[in-house]
């Protein structure tokens, strides 16, 4: 009997850890896709603003000022590599 015993309590001690770490994975898991909805919602919100071309005061600066305003969306993580090659060619009419 103490070898069944000690069997079940083996046992019961690694379906509680299994239990626990499956939680853990879990709810980090949830956390990281909650963290990219929030991070999608704002790219949302803000690619159009930075879409948007900037007050004419000269065409030159103009769309250097757009292209190093997204490129410091595109460092921040705000937008991906497509998105950044998509505005790109926008502001160079291309």
């Amino acid at each position: 009997m103490p070898g069944l015993l000690r069997g079940m309590a083996r046992t019961a001690v690694i379906a509680g850890t299994a239990t626990a770490v499956s939680n853990r994975v879990s709810k980090r898991q949830g956390e990281r896709w909650s963290e990219q909805e929030q991070q999608q919602a704002v790219q949302a919100q803000s690619a159009p603003a930075a879409a948007a071309p900037a007050p004419a005061q000269g065409a030159a600066s103009s769309t250097i000022d757009q292209l190093k305003e997204l490129g410091e969306l595109k460092a921040q993580g705000i937008l991906t590599e497509e998105e950044f090659a998509a505005q790109k060619a926008k502001i160079l009419g291309g």
